[in-house]
This record gives structure tokens, C-alpha cells and sequence, in this order.
């Protein structure tokens, strides 16, 4: 069906993949060979090809709720995070990707996760804010698809391939760092270099995907914002939420909107499938009004 996929960042906005996924998936036998996730896409990648979707949504609206909070002053004094997602989200991932998880992953798809290098010249404790700054003025001016600022700054992407990992530790790693966004994620460090959120490049990790579509491949990419315009790209089918989720990115406390987010991304899966379906059957169908013997 899709020869590769990529999975766009959005914190919570991304259970809205999920969804999808689960909805679409077995309805039109997705069995890609390459995937790509950014940030929170990356996580949603992992779990969704290893059909985790009824583990993972009950025990992701279960952990939050107003008796989390999203900013702990204790954090100053203890060795608490000051903003609690960071060590719940580590928690979950590790929780649910497991050595048996991690072999099985590595053998049914080349799975890349994505990662912001800084420029050389710039100094670690300056790289984050200088890509988070430039990251949030582009968003907020141009509403890109495929912002521009963090290559023009000098950031550099990167895409980890899963199957070159040695152990989940490292996968967990990965996950983590492609979602840094300080002071929210702590800063990691892969490769021995510092490594950010994928997103802080490009928050739609598109550029795996150029080669499977020059080769005449069929790619599709999972959005989690909806956009006025959306490239054409020959091979490629851009799918964005049929509304905005109403979910904040790194909000806890907010179990409906989580679960707001994967009942929106399961409608608007079904409906997808729905509709490709109805293409491929009326393509089939005109094909066989040509030529009786397709």
C-alpha cells in the first residue's frame, strides 16, 4: 500500500497517529518498509507498528489527570523534574518497549528516528534556545508545513536507524532525544554529540522518504496540525486531522484530550481507509470497462 511513512511531532497532538493507525491500518494492510518519526511521531512509530494501540492508550489516559501537575516547584529542591512529563513520558517508553519489543521492531521495518544537531559554532547550553526561538517565530509568522529557519541557523538533521541500535536502552534514547524540547525534555546527548528534537528541523521528517519516491515508491505522511496549503509531491499522500486536536502538547493533567486525540485519529482513519478503498476499486473498475481482461 505505502512503501514508506513518516510520522510528524506534536506532543499529545500525535496520540492522534495512534488512532489512525489502529483504524486504517489493518483495513489497508500497511506493511511499510521504511518509517520515520519526529519527536512524539517517533514514539507513536514504535508502538503503532508493534500493535500496541490497546496498551498504550488505556495506560497514556489512565497516568494523567488533575491529580498530575504540569510544573512542580519541588523540582528546584529535589532531584524532581520542574515539568513532570519528562520522567512520565521515559517511564511509559521504557515500560513499553521492551527487549522483546525492541528485536521485533528491528525485524519487520527500518524504523529512523529523527534528531536536530546544532552547528558546531554554537554553544550547547545556546543551541536549544536559539533553535526553540527560531522554531516558534517561523511557526507563528509562515505556519509551514516544512519550516526552513533551523537549516537556515545551521541545525543539521539526522535520522537514526533503529536496526544499527545494539539495545533498547539505546532506542528508549533515541525516543527521548528526539523529543528535546528544554527546559520541558531534558537535553541528551546520542552519538556523543548533543541531540534535540527532530522538529526543530523539520517537524515533518519528509527526507527519508525522497528516495523510496524517486524510485517510483508510494509514501504517506501523518500530520498533526492542519495547514491551509499542503505540498504536492508526486508519490506522496500528505493526511492532516479532520479538525485541530484539542489537546495541548505537553499537558498531563488533560485525559480527555488525550483520548479526544486517538477518538479523532481512529474517525478519521476509518474514513481514510473508507475512501481508499472507494479510489481503488473505482480505478479497478475503469480499468476493467477498458480492457474486460484486466
Amino acid at each position: 500500500m505505502f512503501d514508506a511513512i513518516a510520522f510528524a511531532g506534536g506532543g499529545n497532538r500525535c496520540y492522534w497517529q495512534g488512532g489512525f493507525w489502529d483504524a486504517a491500518a489493518s483495513v489497508l494492510d500497511f506493511a511499510p518498509k521504511l518509517v520515520v518519526g519526529a519527536s512524539a511521531g517517533a514514539w507513536q512509530a514504535a508502538y503503532s507498528l508493534l500493535d500496541l494501540y490497546d496498551q498504550v492508550r488505556p495506560t497514556v489516559i489512565g497516568a494523567c489527570g488533575p491529580h498530575r501537575t504540569n510544573f512542580d516547584w519541588r523540582g528546584r529542591t529535589t532531584p524532581k523534574s520542574l515539568f513532570p512529563v519528562a520522567p512520565l513520558f521515559h517511564e511509559l517508553v521504557s515500560m513499553t518497549l521492551g527487549d522483546a519489543e525492541f528485536a521485533r521492531l528491528k525485524l519487520i521495518v527500518d524504523l529512523r528516528i529523527a534528531i536536530s544537531r546544532p552547528p558546531r559554532w554554537l554553544p550547547a547550553q545556546a543551541a536549544p534556545w536559539v533553535a526553540l526561538t527560531g522554531y516558534q517565530l517561523e511557526k507563528r509568522l509562515f505556519h509551514p508545513v516544512h519550516p526552513r529557519f533551523g537549516r537556515m541557523l545551521g541545525f543539521e538533521p539526522e535520522f537514526v536507524p533503529v536496526r544499527a541500535m545494539r539495545s533498547r536502552t539505546e532506542l528508549v534514547d533515541a525516543i527521548m532525544a528526539s523529543a528535546t524540547v528544554p527546559p520541558i525534555m531534558p537535553i541528551l546527548t546520542i552519538g556523543g554529540r548533543i541531540a534535540l528534537d527532530g522538529g526543530f528541523v523539520d517537524n515533518v521528517p519528509v527526507e527519508p522518504l525522497v528516495p523510496v519516491e524517486q524510485a517510483g515508491g508510494r509514501t504517506l505522511v501523518l500530520l498533526t496540525r492542519c495547514y491551509r496549503s499542503i505540498p504536492h509531491v508526486p508519490g506522496r499522500t500528505y493526511v492532516q486531522p479532520s479538525e485541530p486536536i484539542p489537546v495541548k502538547q505537553f499537558d498531563i493533567t488533560d485525559p480527555a484530550g488525550i483520548r479526544a486525540a486517538f477518538e479523532l485519529g481512529r474517525r478519521d482513519g476509518a474514513a481514510f481507509a473508507a475512501a481508499w478503498r472507494r479510489q481503488i476499486s473505482a480505478s479497478g473498475a475503469r480499468r476493467s470497462a477498458i480492457d474486460p481482461g484486466a
